[in-house]
């Protein structure tokens, strides 16, 4: 899903342990400006399982999907201005006001939705905290990466990463607590307020970024909090680097231009290096979410209702294992990334998201097929004419129908599960609250979303495969290729550039997944993200060069004569040739060393 770069290696994160045990300052400040991290994972991931019970209480909500859509992407259009409006007040004001700044959004958009009393208002919460999120996503590792000591820098700017997820993965567990608790949505989406004011009285107390006091001539701030961060024998090296670093960074800047953005996107794009990088970058980027991670993340429990299961409960609960996966292959990219490269983590993470598409597909399909039939005496005479469905009464084929004809057929219809077993004939009934009682009433299940099944849990193995594949790979991989890819001199511009496409295809995503599942079923949507991770494998496969450990010198020099992967790539068959002379002489020397032992052992 979103977030920073983060690409430590384990010998910096045992460096780490130990810098911060001796110098508890540094944790302080890593863990202060980490909350910022926490709440953009906690108010991206939350929205999953309050929406159920939004559902449950506006009644427009539960019968408009586009509506439920907008509840849910509102925050990411509003991230897509907080990350515009960051980019000014992390220049003009600062990194820890723009944190502040961040703060405040959050607290506002949590107590908004806390108190709403329309579906609206929860909406305008929504933008708020995306206004938050937005800044957060790209002022809280830039302040940790700032204050961190340089040998420790990227794992500590990592925890960042490891708090999103974390938050993420929080939310859902809170999701569940509370609900038993009455107001169940609103504590979920208020109780964001207090991390928030915490992050906010600690922010006041910390110091702001030495880089960008240094940068405004604030010098002997700047070099008062080097010295609570570095050994003493350290601080006078640190700030001559710090010196070296921002005067070639303004030299940098200068380089590209003047003018406005557009003057500088498109002295960018006429940069033949530069555009190889851009396509590659912001291609990894949009693949990222056309692939349908963030369907997942925000509408997790819906899935599950989806799958067959259909207590509010009973979703939230499994919709941890997703958020739970997801954290655990956020940790098990810091062991790959270095060892397998960037290139082959996003082309094995890509296969195993086109398989596992592919099998949510055909499970969904199977279910479609499967669904429970409608019983013609329980709808219309155990319940009563007055109770079943308008649209099954007046259907000229309702001996056909099934369960999930009976869902689609329109909004106002639901499906009561047979009481003996849930895959049983069941009734097609009015979906109201009465109806959903009389149901219950018999111990019987509801079913608005998704019908009961016996593919239920192959479906979530199904999701679970999917994160599996997602996480190590596609999830944090285009970030770092796109902080490697371009020369120095373009790395914000374009970086910014990667960002935005990340936010608008998240944005899309997010708006129509909920439109796609009525349009063409929830078999065809997961084939459609499949055809979309298949053609990003293609264009990863076509596109995109590897970067590890590669000089930029050594990169530009292959993005200017352009990229051509196997079996294209002539240089690499030369390679790949000269490799294969190699190991047939090493196998006739090793051929000779064994017939020279046998003949000696012999005549021993």
């Amino acid at each position: 899903m979103e977030g920073g770069v983060h690409k430590p290696d384990k010998t910096e994160f045992r460096e780490c342990c130990l810098t911060t045990w001796k110098q508890p300052y540094i944790t302080r400040l890593a863990l202060s400006a980490g909350i910022g991290g926490f709440l953009f994972g906690y108010d991206t991931g939350v929205i999953s399982g309050a929406l159920l019970f939004i559902r449950d209480d506006f009644r427009s909500v539960d019968r408009n999907t586009v509506l439920q859509e907008t509840i849910v992407s509102m925050a990411i259009a509003g991230a897509i201005g907080g990350a515009a409006l960051g980019g000014l007040t992390n220049d003009k004001l600062g990194r820890k006001y723009s944190i502040l700044i961040a703060d405040v959004f959050f607290m506002l958009g949590a107590i908004i939705m806390a108190s709403a009393w329309a579906p609206w208002v929860i909406i305008v919460g929504r933008i708020f905290v995306g206004l938050g999120v937005g800044i957060a996503s790209m002022t809280t590792p830039l302040y940790i990466s700032e204050i961190s000591p340089a040998r420790i820098r990227g794992a500590l700017v990592s925890t960042n990463g490891l708090l999103l997820t974390g938050g993420q993965f929080l939310s859902y567990i809170l999701n569940l607590a509370f609900t038993k608790v009455p107001g169940t949505w609103r504590w979920m989406l208020g109780i964001a307020a207090i991390p928030a004011l915490v992050q906010f009285v600690l922010m006041i107390l910390l110091p702001e970024s030495p880089r960008w006091l240094y940068r405004k001539n604030k010098k002997d701030e700047a070099v008062k909090i080097l010295r609570k961060i570095y050994n003493p024998e350290e601080v006078d090296i640190e700030v001559e680097a710090l010196r070296i670093s921002i005067e070639s960074e303004i030299a940098e800047e200068s380089s590209i231009g003047g003018g406005n953005i557009f003057s500088k996107v498109r002295g960018a794009w006429s940069n033949v290096i530069v555009r190889r990088g851009l396509i590659a970058g912001v291609g990894c980027q949009v693949a990222q979410q056309f692939v349908g991670i963030n369907t997942v993340m925000y509408y997790s429990p819906t899935i599950v209702q989806l799958a067959g299961f259909a207590s509010n409960n009973t979703a939230l609960a499994l919709s941890l294992i997703t958020s739970g996966l997801n954290a655990i292959g956020t940790i098990l990219l810091i062991f790959l990334v270095d060892r397998f490269g960037r290139r082959r983590l996003l082309i094995v993470s890509t296969i195993g998201m086109v398989a596992a598409l592919v099998m949510l597909f055909v499970v969904f399909d199977q279910a479609s097929i499967h669904a429970p039939a409608i019983n013609k005496l329980e709808s219309t005479t155990h319940f009563g004419k007055n109770a079943t469905c308008s649209s099954y009464l007046t259907s000229k084929d309702a001996s056909s129908w099934n369960c999930m004809k009976c869902l689609k057929a329109s909004s106002e219809c639901g499906f009561c599960a047979n009481g003996v077993s849930n895959v049983r004939p069941g009734a097609c009934l009015a979906s109201n609250t009465i109806t959903k009682g009389a149901c219950h009433g018999e111990h019987r299940e509801w079913f608005t979303r998704g019908c009961p099944s016996n593919f239920g849990i192959v479906a979530l193995f199904g999701l679970a495969f999917y994160i599996i594949a997602y996480s190590p790979g596609m999830g944090t991989v285009p970030w770092i290729i796109n902080s490697e890819i371009y020369p120095l001199r373009y790395r914000g511009l374009c970086g910014g550039i990667a960002a935005m496409a990340n936010w608008i295809s998240n944005l899309i995503v997010s708006q129509t997944f909920l439109t796609l599942t009525e349009a063409l079923g929830s078999a065809k949507t997961f084939l459609l993200f499949g055809c979309f991770a298949f053609i990003a494998l293609f264009f990863i496969y076509s596109f995109v060069p590897e970067t590890k450990g590669l000089p930029f010198e050594e990169l530009e020099k292959m993005l200017k004569g352009g990229f051509k992967p196997w079996p294209f790539n002539r240089s690499f068959r030369l390679i790949s040739n000269q490799k294969k002379r190699e190991d047939q002489q090493k196998i006739w020397i090793r051929l000779a060393d064994f017939i020279v032992f046998f003949h000696l052992v012999d005549y021993l």
